[in-house]
């Protein structure tokens, strides 16, 4: 069964500039199918949600650049269903656009889940089951987070701090916990602790709340940010030429803020936030490492990534990340867990260890002057 008063928002803005030369500005990495799955990443995300609360509760913001690319790819798409945003401004203003314009269409009482576009997901049953979960949470007033297990002490992720259980406040959501903290992307050693209490789980991101909630949160903890986004809700569903105006007078000047520092921690200090365990696979990737760590190990196992039919990227033998895309053979002899990136106007060649510098380099290479190839 669908839940009829859920409504999930998918932000589609990252670049993912560690997984450059492949990933670009004019088309970024949600828009491929890295994994060789048969379709684009954007393409599962939509997938998975519809199966929870319908195609037509399912809105996107993305950039204006990626509208079109965001339309081909989505068919089901409602009509009015994008957020294009002119300049990125983070996450905050991308959920707090599309919860406010809900909320104006059905009321401030919906609930609504946030899920970027570019994650991977191994069963969608399990993973339904825990949106379902976090719904229930939203519906008694919290705002509800999905927490991954923690594998491996990783470095590369943010983690949550369990508290105490919820069941007997939520019985809908019976295995929900109190958030005590979010701890940012901690060293080795601090990881390897958390790991060994049990007490902590992954931010992977997903936000559940009802609409008022969320936005009373925005008017109390980022009142210039909730004012700016509250006037272009308000001329959103006028026509074009009104939201034109909106967008021309306040969105540059929005502050560029992730939902996580804005909203879930502050109001996790105050008690406001609940972590559902996320019972499935996950993984965000982030880079050429975590590519590598996905697809086959096997030389004979090519992959083709979707929209461009020259990109083709596989895993060999020796562990490296081989894509060539420029028409043209790349050999590699001597060398192992290597990435190479072969592109019409770029080449990267890597250490897959250094995946997580590569955006340090798209960094240098915009301070050169180099825009061109980004």
């Amino acid at each position: 069964m669908t839940l009829d008063d859920f409504y999930a928002i998918i932000p589609a803005g990252g670049v993912g500039t560690r997984l450059w030369p492949l990933s670009r500005k004019a088309r970024p990495k949600f828009l491929f199918d890295l994994l060789g799955q048969g379709q684009t990443m954007i393409q599962g995300t939509f997938d998975r949600l519809a199966g929870i609360c319908g195609a037509d509760h399912i809105v996107v913001s993305t950039g204006a650049q990626h509208v079109d690319a965001v339309r081909t790819q989505l068919e089901d798409l409602g009509s009015d269903a994008i957020f294009a945003e002119p300049v990125p401004r983070d996450s905050t203003a991308a959920i707090a656009l599309a919860t406010a314009v809900l909320a104006r269409r059905h009321g401030d009482q919906i609930v609504v889940g946030s899920f970027a576009a570019d994650h991977v997901i191994r069963d969608n049953d399990a993973f339904a089951m825990s949106v379902r979960q976090a719904v229930a949470a939203a519906r008694a007033g919290y705002v509800a987070t999905i927490g991954i297990a923690a594998s491996r002490p990783s470095t590369a992720f943010g983690y949550i701090h369990q508290g105490r259980s919820l069941a007997q406040d939520v019985p809908d959501a019976a295995d929900a916990r109190l958030v005590t903290e979010f701890v940012e992307k901690p060293d080795a050693a601090t990881a390897q602790a958390y790991l060994a209490t049990g007490e902590y789980r992954w931010n992977a991101g997903m936000f559940v709340m009802r609409a008022g909630v969320v936005l009373d949160c925005l008017k109390q903890y980022r009142p210039n940010l909730y004012a700016s986004v509250m006037a272009i809700a308000q001329a959103w569903d006028r026509g074009p030429q009104e939201r034109q105006v909106a967008m021309d007078e306040h969105w540059a000047g929005i502050e560029k803020i992730a939902f996580d520092y804005a909203v879930a921690e502050p109001l996790s200090v105050a008690g406001g936030v609940a972590v559902v365990p996320g019972g499935f696979g996950w993984d965000d990737i982030g880079d050429f490492n975590s590519v590598a760590a996905l697809l086959p190990s096997s030389s004979q196992s090519n992959i083709k990534i979707l929209g461009d039919s020259d990109l083709v990227s596989y895993l060999d033998s020796a562990g490296d990340v081989v894509v060539p895309a420029a028409g043209r053979t790349v050999a590699l002899l001597g060398v192992s867990d290597m990435v190479v990136v072969d592109t019409p106007d770029a080449l990267l060649i890597a250490p897959r260890a250094r995946s997580q510098e590569v955006k340090d380099m798209v960094s240098k290479l915009s301070e050169d002057g180099q825009e061109s190839i980004l």
